[in-house]
Protein backbone atom coordinates (compact mmCIF):
# COMPACT_ATOMS: atom_id res chain seq x y z
CA UNK A 1 0.00 0.00 0.00
CA UNK A 2 1.10 3.33 -1.16
CA UNK A 3 0.37 6.00 1.27
CA UNK A 4 -1.94 8.77 -0.16
CA UNK A 5 0.13 11.92 -1.62
CA UNK A 6 -1.97 13.98 1.53
CA UNK A 7 -0.81 11.67 4.03
CA UNK A 8 2.88 11.57 2.65
CA UNK A 9 3.09 15.31 2.56
CA UNK A 10 1.12 16.33 6.03
CA UNK A 11 4.01 17.62 8.45
CA UNK A 12 4.11 19.86 11.18
CA UNK A 13 7.97 20.71 12.22
CA UNK A 14 9.29 21.25 15.02
CA UNK A 15 9.64 24.43 14.07
CA UNK A 16 6.28 25.31 14.62
CA UNK A 17 5.31 27.60 17.34
CA UNK A 18 2.11 29.31 16.73
CA UNK A 19 0.02 26.35 16.57
CA UNK A 20 -1.62 24.93 19.68
CA UNK A 21 -1.45 20.66 20.43
CA UNK A 22 -5.47 21.44 19.47
CA UNK A 23 -4.79 23.24 16.36
CA UNK A 24 -2.37 20.61 15.29
CA UNK A 25 -4.13 17.66 15.94
CA UNK A 26 -7.39 19.13 14.03
CA UNK A 27 -4.42 19.45 10.92
CA UNK A 28 -3.14 15.68 11.51
CA UNK A 29 -6.92 14.48 12.03
CA UNK A 30 -7.98 15.86 8.32
CA UNK A 31 -4.72 14.15 7.05
CA UNK A 32 -4.06 11.10 9.09
CA UNK A 33 -5.23 7.37 8.64
CA UNK A 34 -8.21 6.25 10.16
CA UNK A 35 -7.43 3.31 13.10
CA UNK A 36 -9.82 0.61 11.16
CA UNK A 37 -7.33 0.99 7.97
CA UNK A 38 -5.02 -0.24 10.28
CA UNK A 39 -4.22 -3.70 10.44
CA UNK A 40 -5.24 -6.16 12.73
CA UNK A 41 -1.78 -7.35 13.70
CA UNK A 42 -0.52 -4.27 14.23
CA UNK A 43 -3.28 -3.18 16.53
CA UNK A 44 -2.65 -5.87 19.00
CA UNK A 45 0.68 -5.36 19.23
CA UNK A 46 0.48 -2.09 19.53
CA UNK A 47 -2.79 -0.47 20.86
CA UNK A 48 -3.71 -1.24 24.81
CA UNK A 49 -7.12 -2.36 24.30
CA UNK A 50 -5.57 -5.74 22.99
CA UNK A 51 -3.66 -6.34 25.63
CA UNK A 52 -3.95 -9.10 28.62
CA UNK A 53 -5.04 -7.91 31.91
CA UNK A 54 -2.01 -7.53 33.60
CA UNK A 55 0.39 -8.06 30.93
CA UNK A 56 1.64 -5.18 28.59
CA UNK A 57 3.31 -6.95 25.76
CA UNK A 58 5.09 -3.75 24.73
CA UNK A 59 6.28 -0.57 26.89
CA UNK A 60 4.34 2.10 26.08
CA UNK A 61 1.33 1.00 23.54
CA UNK A 62 -0.71 3.68 22.94
CA UNK A 63 -4.21 4.29 21.31
CA UNK A 64 -4.41 5.87 17.95
CA UNK A 65 -5.57 9.05 19.58
CA UNK A 66 -2.06 9.06 21.86
CA UNK A 67 -0.55 8.37 19.21
CA UNK A 68 -1.12 11.09 17.25
CA UNK A 69 -0.82 13.90 19.76
CA UNK A 70 2.87 12.31 20.25
CA UNK A 71 3.64 12.77 16.91
CA UNK A 72 2.80 16.07 16.78
CA UNK A 73 5.07 16.71 19.82
CA UNK A 74 7.86 14.99 18.38
CA UNK A 75 7.66 17.37 15.69
CA UNK A 76 7.25 14.31 13.16
CA UNK A 77 5.09 13.47 10.05
CA UNK A 78 3.28 10.07 9.07
CA UNK A 79 6.28 8.30 6.94
CA UNK A 80 8.38 5.31 8.22
CA UNK A 81 10.76 7.13 10.03
CA UNK A 82 8.19 8.92 11.67
CA UNK A 83 6.30 6.35 12.94
CA UNK A 84 9.82 4.45 14.08
CA UNK A 85 10.72 7.53 15.90
CA UNK A 86 7.27 7.69 17.58
CA UNK A 87 6.99 4.29 18.03
CA UNK A 88 10.55 4.08 19.83
CA UNK A 89 10.51 7.93 21.61
CA UNK A 90 7.19 6.76 23.58
CA UNK A 91 8.94 3.11 24.43
CA UNK A 92 11.59 4.35 25.38
CA UNK A 93 10.11 6.60 27.54
CA UNK A 94 8.23 4.67 30.17
CA UNK A 95 11.76 3.92 31.46
CA UNK A 96 10.70 0.28 30.83
CA UNK A 97 11.64 -1.09 28.10
CA UNK A 98 14.50 -3.70 27.62
CA UNK A 99 17.03 -4.65 25.27
CA UNK A 100 15.25 -7.82 24.41
CA UNK A 101 11.65 -6.09 24.17
CA UNK A 102 12.99 -3.65 22.08
CA UNK A 103 14.95 -6.08 19.85
CA UNK A 104 11.48 -8.36 19.80
CA UNK A 105 9.19 -5.34 18.85
CA UNK A 106 12.03 -4.75 15.83
CA UNK A 107 11.35 -8.51 14.77
CA UNK A 108 7.55 -7.46 14.67
CA UNK A 109 8.03 -4.78 13.21
CA UNK A 110 10.38 -5.79 10.27
CA UNK A 111 8.92 -9.30 9.63
CA UNK A 112 5.28 -9.93 11.17
CA UNK A 113 3.80 -6.95 10.07
CA UNK A 114 2.24 -6.81 6.61
CA UNK A 115 4.88 -6.09 3.89
CA UNK A 116 3.88 -1.54 3.60
CA UNK A 117 3.74 -1.50 7.39
CA UNK A 118 7.29 -3.24 7.78
CA UNK A 119 10.23 -1.04 8.64
CA UNK A 120 13.44 -1.14 6.39
CA UNK A 121 16.71 -1.10 8.03
CA UNK A 122 17.07 1.95 8.14
CA UNK A 123 13.92 2.93 9.81
CA UNK A 124 15.17 0.05 12.70
CA UNK A 125 17.89 1.99 13.08
CA UNK A 126 15.67 5.57 13.83
CA UNK A 127 13.62 3.08 16.31
CA UNK A 128 16.25 1.62 18.10
CA UNK A 129 17.82 5.49 18.16
CA UNK A 130 14.38 6.73 19.65
CA UNK A 131 14.11 4.28 22.50
CA UNK A 132 17.45 5.11 23.85
CA UNK A 133 16.58 9.02 23.30
CA UNK A 134 12.84 8.16 24.95
CA UNK A 135 14.82 6.62 27.79
CA UNK A 136 17.57 9.30 28.66
CA UNK A 137 14.65 12.63 28.25
CA UNK A 138 13.17 13.76 31.15
CA UNK A 139 10.10 13.74 30.16
CA UNK A 140 7.16 12.17 31.34
CA UNK A 141 6.19 8.53 30.41
CA UNK A 142 4.09 9.94 27.43
CA UNK A 143 1.91 6.72 26.96
CA UNK A 144 0.31 8.03 30.28
CA UNK A 145 -0.06 11.46 29.47
CA UNK A 146 -3.75 12.97 28.88
CA UNK A 147 -3.05 14.96 25.79
CA UNK A 148 -6.74 16.82 26.09
CA UNK A 149 -5.36 18.82 29.40
CA UNK A 150 -2.68 20.32 27.03
CA UNK A 151 -4.69 21.34 23.76
CA UNK A 152 -4.95 25.49 24.57
CA UNK A 153 -1.03 24.96 25.24
CA UNK A 154 1.45 25.90 21.87
CA UNK A 155 3.15 22.87 20.90
CA UNK A 156 6.19 24.26 22.53
CA UNK A 157 4.21 25.31 25.75
CA UNK A 158 2.94 21.28 25.78
CA UNK A 159 6.49 19.73 25.34
CA UNK A 160 7.41 22.51 28.21
CA UNK A 161 5.23 20.83 30.72
CA UNK A 162 5.67 17.45 29.28
CA UNK A 163 9.07 17.55 29.34
CA UNK A 164 10.15 17.08 25.84
CA UNK A 165 13.32 18.45 25.55
CA UNK A 166 12.88 20.31 21.91
CA UNK A 167 17.36 20.64 22.17
CA UNK A 168 17.51 16.93 22.54
CA UNK A 169 15.18 16.52 19.55
CA UNK A 170 17.03 19.05 17.74
CA UNK A 171 20.29 17.64 17.83
CA UNK A 172 19.15 14.15 17.55
CA UNK A 173 16.91 15.21 13.90
CA UNK A 174 20.30 17.03 12.98
CA UNK A 175 21.78 13.63 13.10
CA UNK A 176 19.25 11.73 11.17
CA UNK A 177 19.19 14.16 8.54
CA UNK A 178 22.58 14.00 8.27
CA UNK A 179 22.17 9.75 7.77
CA UNK A 180 19.59 9.87 5.61
CA UNK A 181 20.07 12.15 3.01
CA UNK A 182 17.54 10.42 0.37
CA UNK A 183 14.59 10.06 3.56
CA UNK A 184 11.95 12.89 2.81
CA UNK A 185 11.14 12.33 6.55
CA UNK A 186 14.81 13.15 7.85
CA UNK A 187 15.31 15.63 5.40
CA UNK A 188 12.28 17.89 6.32
CA UNK A 189 12.59 17.46 10.39
CA UNK A 190 14.67 20.68 10.99
CA UNK A 191 12.11 22.96 8.73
Amino acid sequence: MSLPLHIQNWFIPISEHSKTLGQAFKSMQANALAQNSIPLIIQLVENPKYEIPGLEFFSGSTDLITHDYIHLLLGRGLLPKDEAFVLGFTMGSTNRVSDFEAKIYGLFSKFIYPKEYRFTQQDFEVYKDAVRLGFISDCKALNKIQFEDYLNYSLPEARTLIGIEESLLHAYYKIEKHRYPNSIESQRLLQ
